[in-house]
């Protein structure tokens, strides 16, 4: 796949004022600067990120009001039900507000819907089972319930009151919840709560409590502490793929120590058997602990993955890890299984010039695993992507876009040919009658060639600055890494190198010699470099540019610089 090589503007004269105003290197400053960040006090607090620069929770849309609606339910004892989501974000969720109402003084239970019986979201059959179970005063919908206007409205006619808690779009009109947490609510000169997931809307609502039940002397609030939460905030922020700046950046920091830390019985179990050394990384979330918490929802029911982050002690949760990590391989061959069958009858029809959106589906296909290989397939063919599986009426998809196409308003231009659907702009999920697939990929395909430009259709390859060889010392490589934790919106650093050559032939490495490893030269100065997964492409040859991520590489007791490779064109 040709990457489309798009290197941020140098801005010297702007980067040198705050090398010298902030104590770093031009490099580094230009590297924040490429984030948006110019100010000096915005990149200390980037820099620096502390948990005493959170703001004030009742700063959310309606968060006021979902206070005194739940404080007015402890004082009445009230029956509760957090009503979460299967994905790791709204199973994290969940598990943080039931241990502070359980500590706190509230009556409360909780439910987490199946994905199979009771699909997406908020859903009207998954309701009704939760009322059968419990006796419910007051439905906390969390991580899900912007859209359930009709769902929202049965409730109200019996008479139970809704909270919503979440982060997707919502509906117009918006569903008639007593309160409608919701960060995209807030106004244009807020919108600095945007990008939090629901874990972090969990921990602020927490916050919000804690500090209103300070003031009004409430017990247990005095010295409850908010902090010890955060690993599971971190989890959820990570694993939901939201931009780590601003407050997830400050949560995520301060999480993933939690985490590397954590007493908590679940998590280090789970640790275990995903292997996760210290100090914890996002990428330890992101592909290991992560994906073994969402396999419970994605094969059956999230209800073990919940279990497993509320277990009281080690042996209550080994054997809950181990399932789970049984059921995350289960998960990983149904996975590839159905990647390999897209991808191959993709390539034998698919045509760059007219499919501006893919829309496959299949009877059967395991509605557990769409996700992800809609994810797949989006990397394989730079395309917005929705995968759709399930047998009778009503199958189930979900989605993946790109940069410059909104997949969740798209799809509200489809709502006549839809039975549900939910999301933001880069993944949703629909509901969908199988006869109407053809009707909803025609149409996406023709809102997408009226809004992506060819440019758009090629895969961005987003490059920080241009840089000598003098940037490329180890001690410029560990200021880089206070740009750390890297995520969405704060990628890892990377680099064009001009005009280097190789230094001796490459050499391929790794089972099956996927690997490549090279020396590269530029100037007078030489570099080990690793292509990893490039020992099928095209080797660079003479004189090229090459974009890489600068890495120090420790062995034998030496740090070295080592250049891992991205991409190569002719200089």
């Amino acid at each position: 796949m040709k990457f489309r090589w798009s290197i941020a503007p140098a801005q010297p004269a702007l980067a040198q004022v705050l090398a010298r105003g902030c104590t770093l290197s031009p490099l580094l400053a230009q590297c924040l600067i490429n984030r948006g960040y110019s100010d000096p006090a915005a990149i200390g607090i980037f820099l620096e990120p502390r948990l005493k620069s959170l703001r004030d929770p009742f700063l959310l849309p309606n968060m006021a009001a979902a206070v005194e609606r739940l404080l007015v339910a402890r004082e009445r004892q009230e029956a509760i039900v957090i009503f979460g989501d299967y994905d790791v974000d709204g199973v994290s969720s969940t598990a943080l507000l039931l241990e502070v109402f359980q500590k706190l003084g509230w009556k409360v239970n909780h439910y987490l819907p199946h994905r199979f019986e009771e699909g997406y979201g908020l859903s009207r059959d998954g309701v009704a089972n939760c009322l059968e179970r419990f006796q419910i005063d007051l439905l906390l919908a969390v991580d899900c319930g912007s859209t359930a206007v009709a769902t929202i409205g049965y409730l109200r006619e019996r008479q139970i009151d809704v909270i919503v808690l979440d982060h997707h779009q919502v509906s117009d009109p918006p569903p008639a919840a007593v309160a409608l947490v919701n960060p995209q609510l807030a106004p244009p000169g807020q919108p600095y709560f945007r990008e939090l997931c629901s874990a972090g809307l969990a921990f602020k609502l927490a916050h919000a409590l804690v500090k209103r039940g300070r003031e009004l002397k409430l017990p247990g609030t005095a010295d409850f502490d908010l902090r010890p939460l955060l690993d599971l905030v971190a989890l959820g922020t990570i694993a939901d793929v939201v931009p780590l700046r601003d407050e997830n950046r400050i949560l995520v920091s301060a999480g993933l120590q939690r985490l590397d830390q954590t007493t908590r019985p679940g998590l280090i179990a789970l640790k275990e058997v995903a292997r996760v050394g210290s100090p914890v990384k996002p990428h330890d979330v992101g592909f290991l602990l992560g994906p073994r918490l969402n396999a419970a929802g994605r094969l059956e029911n999230a209800a073990e993955a919940l279990e497993l982050l509320l277990a009281s002690d080690l042996d209550a949760a080994r054997p809950l890890a181990a399932s789970l990590d049984s059921r995350n391989r289960e998960r990983q061959q149904i996975e590839r299984k159905l990647s390999a069958d897209v991808i191959g009858r993709l390539k034998a029809q698919f045509d760059s010039a007219q499919h501006h959106v893919i829309v496959e589906a299949g009877l059967y296909w395991h509605i557990g695993v769409v996700g992800i290989v809609a994810s797949r397939v989006l990397r394989e063919f730079y395309r917005p992507t929705i995968i759709i599986g399930g047998e009778g009426t009503e199958w189930r998809g979900s989605g993946r876009s790109i940069e410059g196409f909104d997949l969740a308003a798209a799809l509200r231009q489809c709502d006549d040919l839809l039975l549900r659907h939910g999301g933001h702009a880069m993944a949703a999920g629909i509901s969908i009658h199988p006869d109407r697939v053809d009707s909803l990929r025609e149409r996406l395909n023709a809102l997408a060639q009226r809004t992506l430009t060819p440019e758009q259709l090629q895969p961005p390859l987003l490059l920080d600055a241009e840089v000598e060889a003098t940037d490329l010392t180890a001690e410029h490589i560990v200021e880089l890494g206070r740009l750390a934790p890297m995520g969405q919106s704060n990628p890892t650093v990377k680099l064009v190198l001009r005009n280097a050559t190789l230094n001796r032939a490459p050499r391929r490495m790794g089972q099956q010699g996927r690997h490549v490893k090279m020396q590269i030269r530029a100037g007078h100065t030489d570099w080990e470099a690793v292509w990893w997964d490039g020992g099928d492409q095209r080797w660079p040859v003479g004189i090229f540019d090459l974009a890489f991520t600068p890495e120090l590489n420790e062995y034998n007791g030496q740090t070295r610089v080592q250049l891992k490779v991205l991409d190569w064109r002719p200089s």
